[in-house]
Protein backbone atom coordinates (compact mmCIF):
# COMPACT_ATOMS: atom_id res chain seq x y z
CA UNK A 1 0.00 0.00 0.00
CA UNK A 2 1.63 3.17 -0.96
CA UNK A 3 2.57 5.42 1.71
CA UNK A 4 1.18 9.53 1.49
CA UNK A 5 4.01 12.04 0.94
CA UNK A 6 3.37 15.20 0.05
CA UNK A 7 5.84 17.74 -1.68
CA UNK A 8 8.37 18.29 0.86
CA UNK A 9 8.75 14.79 2.05
CA UNK A 10 9.24 14.13 -2.42
CA UNK A 11 12.37 16.52 -1.96
CA UNK A 12 14.02 14.77 0.92
CA UNK A 13 13.64 11.60 -0.96
CA UNK A 14 14.49 13.12 -4.00
CA UNK A 15 18.01 14.53 -2.26
CA UNK A 16 18.89 11.58 -0.12
CA UNK A 17 18.37 8.88 -3.18
CA UNK A 18 20.95 11.44 -5.07
CA UNK A 19 23.27 11.61 -2.06
CA UNK A 20 22.55 10.05 1.12
CA UNK A 21 25.61 11.05 2.23
CA UNK A 22 24.90 14.67 2.68
CA UNK A 23 24.50 16.64 6.31
CA UNK A 24 20.84 16.50 7.42
CA UNK A 25 21.36 20.88 7.71
CA UNK A 26 22.41 20.22 3.61
CA UNK A 27 18.97 18.39 3.15
CA UNK A 28 17.22 20.85 4.84
CA UNK A 29 18.69 23.52 3.14
CA UNK A 30 17.92 22.03 -0.29
CA UNK A 31 14.61 21.60 0.63
CA UNK A 32 13.58 24.95 2.17
CA UNK A 33 13.24 23.42 5.75
CA UNK A 34 15.17 22.61 9.08
CA UNK A 35 17.17 20.42 10.03
CA UNK A 36 14.29 18.84 12.87
CA UNK A 37 11.09 19.07 10.69
CA UNK A 38 13.19 16.88 7.73
CA UNK A 39 14.90 14.87 10.58
CA UNK A 40 10.95 14.17 11.92
CA UNK A 41 10.30 13.68 8.19
CA UNK A 42 13.21 10.80 7.55
CA UNK A 43 12.36 9.20 10.37
CA UNK A 44 8.79 8.56 10.01
CA UNK A 45 9.28 7.37 6.22
CA UNK A 46 11.71 5.24 7.34
CA UNK A 47 9.35 3.28 10.23
CA UNK A 48 7.08 3.78 7.56
CA UNK A 49 9.66 1.02 5.27
CA UNK A 50 9.75 3.87 2.29
CA UNK A 51 13.47 3.57 3.08
CA UNK A 52 15.45 1.41 3.23
CA UNK A 53 19.25 0.46 4.30
CA UNK A 54 21.84 3.33 3.19
CA UNK A 55 24.33 2.32 1.44
CA UNK A 56 27.30 3.04 -0.79
CA UNK A 57 26.89 2.32 -4.35
CA UNK A 58 30.42 0.51 -5.60
CA UNK A 59 32.01 0.74 -8.99
CA UNK A 60 32.09 -3.01 -10.43
CA UNK A 61 35.12 -2.31 -12.88
CA UNK A 62 37.04 -0.67 -10.84
CA UNK A 63 36.78 -3.29 -8.12
CA UNK A 64 37.67 -6.45 -10.96
CA UNK A 65 33.86 -7.03 -11.88
CA UNK A 66 34.21 -6.48 -15.14
CA UNK A 67 31.81 -8.93 -16.53
CA UNK A 68 28.18 -8.69 -16.17
CA UNK A 69 25.42 -11.12 -17.12
CA UNK A 70 22.00 -11.30 -18.10
CA UNK A 71 21.06 -14.87 -17.45
CA UNK A 72 17.44 -15.87 -18.34
CA UNK A 73 15.79 -19.49 -17.01
CA UNK A 74 13.64 -21.52 -18.26
CA UNK A 75 12.49 -23.99 -15.88
CA UNK A 76 10.02 -27.25 -16.22
CA UNK A 77 10.09 -27.12 -12.38
CA UNK A 78 7.67 -25.24 -10.31
CA UNK A 79 6.42 -27.27 -7.27
CA UNK A 80 7.46 -25.59 -3.86
CA UNK A 81 9.71 -27.32 -2.70
CA UNK A 82 12.17 -26.86 -6.25
CA UNK A 83 11.12 -22.74 -5.79
CA UNK A 84 12.73 -22.67 -2.40
CA UNK A 85 16.03 -24.80 -3.02
CA UNK A 86 16.11 -22.13 -6.01
CA UNK A 87 15.56 -18.90 -4.09
CA UNK A 88 18.47 -20.18 -1.24
CA UNK A 89 20.37 -20.82 -4.28
CA UNK A 90 20.25 -17.60 -5.48
CA UNK A 91 20.46 -15.54 -2.05
CA UNK A 92 23.33 -17.49 -1.32
CA UNK A 93 25.46 -16.38 -4.35
CA UNK A 94 26.79 -13.05 -4.00
CA UNK A 95 27.40 -12.87 -8.13
CA UNK A 96 23.61 -12.53 -8.04
CA UNK A 97 23.29 -8.51 -8.16
CA UNK A 98 19.30 -8.71 -8.81
CA UNK A 99 16.79 -11.75 -10.10
CA UNK A 100 13.28 -11.30 -10.56
CA UNK A 101 10.35 -13.90 -11.38
CA UNK A 102 8.46 -13.23 -14.60
CA UNK A 103 5.54 -13.74 -16.74
CA UNK A 104 5.82 -14.82 -20.06
CA UNK A 105 8.69 -17.64 -22.29
CA UNK A 106 11.23 -16.90 -19.46
CA UNK A 107 10.72 -17.77 -15.70
CA UNK A 108 13.39 -15.86 -14.08
CA UNK A 109 16.12 -12.76 -15.11
CA UNK A 110 18.93 -12.74 -12.89
CA UNK A 111 21.99 -9.75 -13.55
CA UNK A 112 25.17 -11.87 -12.54
CA UNK A 113 28.41 -9.82 -11.65
CA UNK A 114 31.67 -11.61 -11.83
CA UNK A 115 35.08 -10.74 -13.11
CA UNK A 116 35.20 -12.67 -16.10
CA UNK A 117 33.43 -15.30 -18.58
CA UNK A 118 35.54 -18.29 -16.50
CA UNK A 119 34.08 -16.69 -13.33
CA UNK A 120 30.56 -16.88 -15.19
CA UNK A 121 30.99 -20.37 -15.89
CA UNK A 122 32.06 -21.38 -12.51
CA UNK A 123 29.18 -19.61 -11.33
CA UNK A 124 26.62 -21.47 -13.71
CA UNK A 125 28.04 -25.14 -12.73
CA UNK A 126 27.36 -24.38 -9.16
CA UNK A 127 24.30 -23.06 -9.88
CA UNK A 128 22.91 -25.97 -11.79
CA UNK A 129 24.28 -28.76 -9.80
CA UNK A 130 22.28 -27.30 -6.69
CA UNK A 131 18.77 -27.13 -8.95
CA UNK A 132 17.97 -28.71 -12.03
CA UNK A 133 16.37 -25.59 -15.23
CA UNK A 134 14.94 -26.74 -18.04
CA UNK A 135 17.29 -23.87 -20.12
CA UNK A 136 19.60 -21.08 -19.48
CA UNK A 137 20.65 -18.67 -21.48
CA UNK A 138 23.44 -16.43 -20.55
CA UNK A 139 23.83 -12.63 -22.04
CA UNK A 140 26.84 -10.62 -21.88
CA UNK A 141 26.17 -6.92 -21.45
CA UNK A 142 28.38 -5.20 -23.67
CA UNK A 143 28.08 -1.96 -22.51
CA UNK A 144 26.53 -0.44 -19.47
CA UNK A 145 23.89 2.40 -21.09
CA UNK A 146 21.94 3.96 -17.98
CA UNK A 147 21.84 2.46 -14.57
CA UNK A 148 20.24 4.54 -11.57
CA UNK A 149 18.98 3.23 -8.43
CA UNK A 150 16.61 6.80 -8.08
CA UNK A 151 13.10 6.79 -8.39
CA UNK A 152 11.33 9.33 -10.91
CA UNK A 153 10.17 11.35 -8.02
Amino acid sequence: MPVRLDATDRKILREMQRDAGQSLDEIARKVGSSKTPVWNRIRKMREAGVMGAQTVILDAEKLGFDACFFVLIRTSEHEADWQARFLHALQNRPEVMEAHRLAGDIDYILKVRVANARAYDAFYQALISEVKVHNVTALLSMEEIKSTTELPL
